[in-house]
Parts: C-alpha cells; structure tokens; sequence
C-alpha cells in the first residue's frame, strides 16, 4: 500500500533563516519564485487537482522561521477553504515552529497532521543553521502531539552528516515517534552553501531500510530529490521501505507528472491508498 500527498507552497521565499541548505533564504538569493501569500482560490484548484491525482494528503507550506498572527489567520483560512472543498483530504499544515496554542487553532479549522522536520542531527544542525537551534524544531514536534494533531517529521540526508549523525537523528525521530517520516534528499543549488550531495544510490535507499527498520510503525515518506537521488531507480525505494511519496511539484523544485508515478507504482504490483488509513 502506498500513500500519496502533493503539496503547495502558499508563501513562498523571503525567509530571514540562514539555513544553509534551503532556497527560500533570503540570505542566499536563489533565483525562486517569490511571494508572500498565495491567492486561496488556487491553493483549492490545487488541492482538487491533487485528489484528482489520487493524493490522500495536501500540505499547505509556509516560508519563515514561524507563526505571526497574521500568518496563522492565513493558514487557517487555506484550511478552512481546502477542508470545504475537498473533505476527504487529510489537511497538513508545514509552517514552522509553532506553539500548542498556534497548532490548536489550525486544528480547529480542520488540519490534520503537522509536518516539521527535525532536519538533521541535534551536533550537525548548528553547521547548517545558526538563527535558530535544533531544540526548537524538536520541541515543536512535542507541541503537535500536545495539540493532538498527528505529527510527520523527518529529514535530509546528504548535506554532508556522517554515519553517527543519521543514527542520531533517527533516534530523536524514534523518541517522537511520528506517524510519518518524511525523508528528503539535498538537492543542491549554486546559490546555496552546500554544493553537493555526496550520497550515491545504494546509500539512499540503506538510509530508507535503516528509517523503516527503527520506525516500523511510520509511514516512510520519500519526499524533496526523490527523482533526482534515484533517477531509474525509483521503484527500489519501495522494496527498500517506503509506503509514501510527494507526488506532484515540490516547494521550489519541479516534480515528474502524477501519472508517470502512479504508473510506476501499479507497475510494481503495489496498491494506492484511498485515504490516510489505507
């Protein structure tokens, strides 16, 4: 069984964060797409298309550190919007370090599940960001359980962590124990610090069996560089652990079409989720 999500990036760039390997920094100038909020009206046509493409999950993603008020009124409208149009998509909320407060009234208006990923390793994140510390990202984590709200967190592999920071961050994911781990793939960028993603195939896909390994229990997401980590060898991700993709376009990075991976996947003899539960 294999579950889909797309995901729209509702505001997008101009982030004040150093995080060395993100695009939307302002500090780093990628060539992106930039704006501060997207019109709702088409993060809805979105969410339809993305039901249409057999997604299950639609994650409304925000730029920045956090939460202002103003953002939270924001997102909360997109929720409210999405859930109305299309009731059978589990709504995932992606905007930052949030408090219990700020996750309850995205509840309220008919999220579902809260992705905020711990990145990397408590030691290694401070040689990827220094304008905010790693126990925030996990504390956040604690808070989206504590609004009773299902949490997905997770990662990105090849930024240049050794072996001990990946167990590292595994073993803080296994103390949260979310219901999904997303696992991303660097994606390198000129603009950005990190230059390359050192890891070849064959490692990706033990990083996959060594997340479902620890985290049996997870939906084991394969999210941003899928196509770009893998390449022909993408159908191996499922065999490796995965039983979740994003499908579709990423924040700022283009996907494949929908088709070409639901193609893939009843190629494989594998079934498509019809909702969250299977």
């Amino acid at each position: 069984m294999v579950f889909l999500c797309a995901i729209s990036n509702i505001s997008s760039g101009s982030c004040s964060e150093d995080c060395s390997f993100c695009t939307q920094s302002a500090r780093f100038a990628a060539k992106i797409e930039k704006y501060k909020y997207k019109e709702i009206s088409k993060i809805v046509d979105e969410a339809k298309k993305a039901k249409e493409n057999r997604a299950v999950g639609f994650c409304l993603v925000t730029s920045g550190k956090g939460m202002s008020d103003e953002k939270l009124e924001y997102v909360s409208k997109v929720a409210s919007a999405v859930k109305k149009a299309v009731p059978s998509l589990n709504i995932i909320a992606c905007n930052g370090i949030a408090t219990i407060e700020e996750l309850k009234e995205l509840k309220k208006h008919g999220v579902g599940s809260y992705n905020h990923n711990l990145e990397t390793s408590e030691n290694y994140y401070k040689s990827v960001c220094l304008t905010h510390d790693w126990s925030e990202r996990y504390q956040t984590c604690i808070n989206v359980k504590d609004a009773g709200l299902k949490l997905c967190s997770g990662g990105i592999f090849g930024m240049g962590e050794s072996l001990q920071d990946r167990e590292s961050l595994v073993s803080s994911l296994v103390t949260l124990n979310p219901q999904t781990v997303a696992i991303n793939f660097f994606h390198p960028n000129v603009a950005l610090p990190i230059k390359i993603n050192p890891l070849n195939v064959d490692e990706a896909l033990s990083i996959i069996t060594y997340v479902r390994k620890n985290l049996q229990d997870a939906k084991i997401m394969i999210a941003g560089g899928r196509e770009r980590m893998f390449s022909s060898r993408e159908g191996e991700i499922f065999g490796a652990g995965a039983n979740a993709i994003v499908i579709g376009d990423y924040l700022t990075t283009s996907g494949v079409k929908p088709n070409s991976d639901i193609q893939l996947i009843e190629s494989l003899g594998l079934t498509l989720a019809k909702d969250c539960n299977g």
